[in-house]
């Protein structure tokens, strides 16, 4: 975009635009469940989903990233920034999906190709909800998932949980249909979960029975956990060592693949995250492999992952992608938690015997 041009589709996103406009009208002939309209919660600022009528879907403020209303941590701007710019790319994502729903591909390929895949994650948790809102006749996941989708597959099926953390449905709601990567829209879920309802929601996450949905569910907490610290190393560890022991180990895991992803760890902070992670280095390592995995499929590894995964790996980004290829044959048609925990138990076995 040129200097002169002026910003399209809502990116580059600004951090004071406001609810607009509703979608055409040709979309409110039917349903009686929800128009997606946005309230909140005054309590913790948790966005609420409620409707009368299906239309009228309107766009998510992109001050929900501010971190101060987040009560996060904003003492750390250069991190803050960043990853502020992360969670508005989700947003803007989110935005220009309630418009180009039927044809996202196009809008969604103006973000910056570093930014894309949070632009996808919010697009894909638009389409999970105007699908539960019109019985899945819309088909935008399906939409979403198909063609260039395809190269954003994990960030589409994390984006998918977002939506049940909004609409307080107890899972399982509407999982994706695809086997194995459906059960990262629980870990989806669990982020959304910690970012609107902080360290007091992870730490209630944390106290439930553990199960294998939970664990899958925990890892997205401490995803969430890497933003509301603004990256601290010092805060991380402390946050989770002061949850109930069964839920460090997945934690970690969160914290792994949200450094590798989203940035914010040069290798002094990545030495110091392995040091912090101690037994559970290898949850911490599947993590990173996921973000790895994430990143190369998309096509674009951005220089901050590209140097992780040469530090913690001694290999190159396309090598470690091969990797959670490899561990995850003979369980990729597979529907079942047990087969994504498995998954991610090879690739924890493959870092052991890597590093």
């Amino acid at each position: 975009m040129g200097a002169d041009e002026s910003p399209r589709h809502g990116w580059p996103p600004r951090s004071d635009s406001r609810v607009v406009s509703p979608v055409d009208s040709s979309e409110r002939e039917s349903g009686t469940l929800f128009d997606a309209g946005l309230g909140r919660d005054s309590a913790n600022d948790y966005p609420l989903v409620y409707s009368t009528r299906v239309g009228s879907v309107f766009r998510l403020p992109l001050g929900l990233a501010d971190f101060s209303r987040r009560s996060f941590r904003i003492d750390r701007p250069a991190a803050r920034a960043e990853l502020e710019g992360h969670a508005r790319s989700f947003l803007a994502g989110f935005n220009v999906a309630v418009t180009h729903w039927r044809a996202p591909h196009g809008v969604l390929a103006e973000f910056p190709e570093f930014e894309r895949g949070f632009a996808y994650e919010g697009a894909a948790m638009h389409a999970a909800l105007r699908d539960l809102a019109t019985c899945g006749r819309a088909a935008a996941f399906r939409r979403l998932f198909n063609g260039p989708g395809n190269h954003y597959v994990h960030l589409i099926h994390v984006g998918y949980g977002w939506s049940l953390a909004p609409l307080r449905i107890p899972l399982p709601v509407r999982m994706p249909s695809t086997p194995l990567l459906r059960w990262l829209a629980l870990d989806g879920a669990g982020f959304a979960e910690t970012y609107f309802g902080g360290v007091a929601a992870l730490r209630r996450r944390c106290r439930r029975r553990p199960t294998l949905a939970w664990e899958t569910r925990v890892a997205g907490s401490g995803r969430a956990l890497w933003f509301a610290e603004s990256a601290d190393v010092a805060g991380v560890a402390e946050t989770i060592e002061s949850t109930v022991p069964a839920a460090r180990p997945h934690l970690w895991s969160g914290i792994g693949l949200a450094s590798f992803y989203a940035g914010c760890a040069g290798e002094d902070k990545l030495g110091e995250l392995v040091v912090a992670s101690g037994p559970h280095w290898p949850y911490f390592a599947q993590g990173a492999m996921f973000a790895v995995a994430a990143r190369y499929r998309a096509q674009a590894v951005p220089p901050h992952t590209e140097c992780a995964c040469r530090y913690l790996f001694r290999a190159e980004p396309a090598v470690v992608s091969k990797w959670t290829d490899t561990a995850a044959r003979g369980l990729n048609d597979s529907a079942h938690v047990a087969a994504y925990t498995e998954w991610k138990s090879r690739l924890r076995r493959t870092a052991a015997a890597n590093l």
